[in-house]
């Protein structure tokens, strides 16, 4: 078959611009002319007809569809150029339509200045949010279609909306940080200010849930710096001083200006701050809790400094009570609404313990400095030419425990209105104080009795300054017990005890030394013939412990008894000492009986004064001299060793040389009897009982004389 000459001038230009199209059909129509004339020469082949036209139908639509897709990629990489000048003409279309807008820019921001400027902030605001919105919609359009050059032009434009920001934000921070005046004289400005931060937080809140991109200077946050810019003002306002003054007065009037204010301040948060914001602000929550925070930050740096101990003091009472009362954070006007419970203590416990130990340190100091002052006051007065005063007993006194006692009950007492730690710490510190006045006063005491010892006319009322020691010391052993707080644990520490021992000990020594002076030229009168004779030997020795009787009836009752029986106890052993000192020895029986007799007389005058005195029989120790008389009185000689045994039984601190000094007395006893009689002391070793006041123990023995000798074989 062939094509008509219509065909051929139809196909010609395709034929020209499509060649290999020619060819194609060429062979299509040769197999299809071929497949034809086989099935007309074979009849059997024509049912199948239908079925040949419709796989035709299919192979031709497939040919087609892969033709369409050939030709339209073909197309496709001609026409990308033109798509893309195409869309970028449409982008440039759409910016210059709002160019117009976009050139009144510049007239709305010096209009929305002078809105600005003249405190019209919502108009201000709204005219800001309108070149806002027309900015971002414009970027958002350029953002999407990717044009990123023409967004910098844009932008240049909007380039002063950062100046009116900054400009509102900064009225906005003013009005926020004069935001407790302002409620009170100007609510509407403060609530103008609210207003427009709470539209720019809805703005915020939108963006970031709804833009495909965030416009330059968002998301502002304007809410979060409302809270910084108000927590700032109330840090800075109150907080930030250029100096505290360390001084007690001083942190004083401090302290209460801050509570002043503070309150003061809550109560215009509560009754009128809270009615100008949304109620998720929790406006009365934040300002409470910045507060607190400051006051702990604000205490911590006044801590920093060298407090004394009243600003110390004043620190620990303002923040563990003065801060909660109804004074201050508990004041009827803020509660039930203010509740500072649950924000923790105003200084941690460390921080208690740590001011505590400071202010403790600081009482200390004052303490020993007040103390030592007193000591030296009550030094001088020793020296007066005047006896101490006496209480209305008549006992010697002075006003020294008095003095110490006061000064520490009331820094036990003040510590105590902080709380029972501090308290606690006060009292052990005042005890450690007395113990080391208690010392220190005793080295006074010895310094005192070493000038008297130099001139016994200083001090001239030597003695009763002792006694009046006394008097003081018992006294402040039974003030002791008062100083703690609590009544059920009273108990006197045992170094406090021990240093109240030693002060008495030192005060009756001092005594007792003064009496064996005026006893010690008496004592060395005897043992001797004119003694033995009938002198008033002792009736002088009880001359003097007669007056140094009444002395020690200027002291209370227990010290009074004390003294008596040391002073028995002394006169006894000096007594003995005389004795013992091979002054005298008995040549005949008759000189022994004397000496007996003597012992007797003297002993029972002795005897008597003490019981005069009031000391009983049964405390005084001048037994040992009638024990020492019955060895001096048997007749016998060999009965010694038993009557010796019987004596060392009762006083076993004496020794061989005390016992064979006795007998060396006595002027009758053998070699043979004193052997065995300290080879039976030998045999029997004493062990000294508990609760033995020894006697013999503190006599010294002299040494015997050896005999002089030209030749030792003339030696007897």
């Amino acid at each position: 078959m062939g094509m008509s000459a219509e065909d051929e001038r139809a196909a010609s230009p395709r034929d020209e611009e499509w060649p290999e199209a020619e060819k194609a059909e060429k062979l299509a129509r040769g197999a299809a002319l071929k497949w034809a004339s086989g099935v007309f020469y074979r009849p059997e082949k024509l049912e199948g007809l239908g079925h040949y036209r419709s796989r035709e139908t299919q192979r031709n639509s497939s040919i087609q569809s892969r033709l369409k897709s050939t030709v339209q990629s073909y197309l496709e990489g001609g026409l990308q150029q033109m798509r893309a000048l195409v869309e970028e003409h449409v982008q440039l279309a759409s910016v210059v339509q709002v160019l117009p807008q976009i050139f009144s820019v510049q007239e709305v921001f010096s209009h929305t200045l002078q809105l600005l400027h003249g405190q019209r902030l919502l108009e201000a605001h709204a005219e800001l949010m309108m070149v806002e919105h027309l900015r971002d919609d414009i970027l958002s359009q350029l953002h999407l279609r990717g044009l990123s050059s023409a967004q910098t032009t844009v932008l240049s434009y909007f380039s002063g909306l950062q100046q009116l920001n900054e400009t509102l934000a900064k009225q906005l921070w003013d009005i926020v940080g004069s935001s407790l005046r302002l409620v009170r004289e100007d609510p509407v400005l403060f609530v103008t200010a609210v207003r427009i931060i709470e539209r720019e937080e809805k703005i915020d809140d939108t963006l970031l849930l709804e833009a495909t991109f965030l416009p330059p200077g968002r998301p502002k946050g304007w809410r979060q710096k409302f809270y910084h810019v108000l927590q700032d003002t109330i840090r800075g306002a109150r907080f930030r001083a250029a100096h505290v003054d360390a001084e007690g007065p001083g942190l004083a009037r401090h302290l209460a200006a801050l509570q002043k204010d503070i309150v003061s301040e809550l109560r215009v948060v509560k009754d009128l701050m809270v009615q100008c914001v949304p109620a998720h602000y929790n406006i009365l929550s934040v300002c409470t809790t910045t507060y607190h925070q400051a006051l702990t930050s604000h205490l911590q740096e006044i801590l920093r400094e060298d407090l004394d101990k009243q600003g110390l003091f004043l620190l620990l009472e303002w923040a563990l009570h003065v801060y909660h009362s109804p004074e201050m954070m508990g004041h009827p006007d803020l509660l039930p609404e203010v509740d500072v419970s649950a924000l923790g203590p105003l200084m941690s416990p460390e921080l208690v313990d740590q001011t505590e130990r400071r202010y403790v340190v600081k009482v200390k100091a004052s303490v020993l400095e007040w103390m030592q002052r007193t000591l030296e006051v009550e030094f001088k007065e020793w020296f007066r030419e005047e006896e101490p005063e006496t209480d209305h007993q008549g006992f010697f006194q002075s006003a020294l425990p008095v003095i110490v006692m006061q000064m520490l009950n009331e820094n036990i007492q003040v510590a105590s209105l902080i709380n029972d730690s501090l308290q606690q710490k006060v009292y052990n510190m005042a005890l450690e104080e007395l113990e080391a006045f208690l010392g220190r006063l005793r080295e006074a005491l010895v310094q005192c009795g070493k000038e008297h010892q130099q001139d016994r006319a200083v001090p001239k009322y030597y003695v009763s300054y002792l006694l009046a020691m006394l008097n003081n010391n018992l006294a402040l052993s039974n003030s002791v017990s008062s100083l703690h707080p609590d009544t059920a644990h009273r108990e006197v520490p045992a170094s406090l005890r021990a240093a109240l021992d030693r002060m008495q000990k030192k005060a009756c020594q001092l005594l007792l030394e003064e009496l064996l002076l005026d006893l010690q030229p008496l004592c060395l009168q005897l043992p001797s013939r004119k003694w033995l004779s009938g002198s008033q030997l002792v009736g002088s020795m009880c001359e003097v412990i007669d007056k140094y009787a009444k002395h020690f009836s200027r002291v209370r009752k227990p010290i009074f008894t004390l003294l008596l029986m040391e002073s028995e106890l002394l006169v006894a052993s000096q007594y003995l000492r005389a004795l013992m000192q091979r002054r005298m020895v008995c040549k005949s029986e008759e000189e022994r009986g004397q000496l007996c007799d003597r012992l007797l007389q003297d002993t029972t005058q002795l005897r008597e004064l003490f019981c005069g005195l009031g000391l009983d029989q049964s405390q005084q120790s001048l037994e040992a001299v009638s024990a020492l008389r019955e060895l001096i009185c048997l007749k016998d000689p060999a009965l010694l060793s038993l009557e010796v045994l019987g004596f060392i039984t009762k006083y076993p601190d004496a020794s061989d040389e005390h016992i064979s000094t006795l007998l060396d007395l006595r002027g009758d006893v053998s070699k043979e009897v004193r052997h065995v009689v300290l080879e039976m002391m030998a045999q029997h070793p004493q062990v000294l009982p508990e609760g033995y006041r020894p006697i013999f123990s503190t006599i010294l023995v002299p040494v015997p004389e050896l005999p002089f000798c030209l030749r030792k074989g003339k030696c007897a």
